[in-house]
């Protein structure tokens, strides 16, 4: 709490201090930190090796609705999932359900069957053990980080930083941004075939033999010309 004079009195006044937001410098243009700054909340622009924003220990990774599907297409959002998993306090934000529907029935808007999408949020929920907030807009974004900063503090740990995958890992982590590849074939063309060279040298027939129909996609894509 600062301290200030009353001129007339002479008595020292304490006057509660601005919430604290530390904001990622890539979120800095965003309207979300606009909104923020206008709550009266004091905004440190930094760059944070994880998550967007920090408030009082937590962290929180915003994603629009449109950026969530293409990070959820691309597995980028996997990889910050895991990440933010080294604090004990996260949070994901999906915002603009208003603005934009998250799924519908219809494949074709998105171009991803609905279905995936309630088992990605399903697993970000059970497997990742990363809370979800859904919110209207920018607005409703900045109004939930507001009140979030106005509870008690947690301490931050110091040790937080970008997690880095061991080869075995990488390996899955790269059959896997092909179509239909998950993380069970990915899995087992490696113990297959040892290493990815070996699986993209290999034929159709024995790709077949271990994932069935799944090696036309990846084949496909193998051997697209750029």
């Amino acid at each position: 709490m600062k301290e200030i004079f009353n001129i007339f009195s002479r008595r020292k006044i304490k006057q509660p201090e601005k919430p604290k937001i530390t904001v990622d410098y890539r979120e800095k243009n965003s309207l979300v930190v606009s909104e923020l700054a206008s709550l009266g909340l004091d905004i440190e622009v930094k760059e944070l090796k994880v998550a967007d924003y920090l408030v009082k220990g937590t962290a929180i990774e915003r994603k629009t609705v449109s950026d969530f599907i293409s990070s959820m297409k691309n597995r980028r959002l996997l990889r910050q999932l895991e990440e933010i998993r080294q604090y004990e306090s996260r949070l994901l934000i999906i915002e603009g359900i208003d603005e934009q529907e998250l799924y519908t029935d219809s494949k074709e808007i998105i171009g991803m069957h609905p279905n995936s999408i309630r088992g990605f949020l399903l697993s970000i929920l059970l497997n990742y053990k990363v809370p979800i907030v859904f919110t209207k807009n920018y607005e409703d974004t900045a109004r939930f980080i507001s009140v979030l900063s106005r509870k008690e503090p947690r301490e931050t740990p110091l040790n937080i930083s970008k997690k880095f995958r061991s080869k075995k890992e990488q390996a899955q982590y790269i059959l896997e941004g092909f179509p239909g590849i998950g993380p069970k074939t990915a899995r087992k063309l490696l113990k297959k075939f040892r290493t990815i060279k070996s699986i993209i040298n290999s034929t159709e027939e024995n790709l077949r033999k271990e994932i069935g129909k799944k090696a036309e996609n990846l084949l496909r894509i193998i051997e697209h010309q750029y």
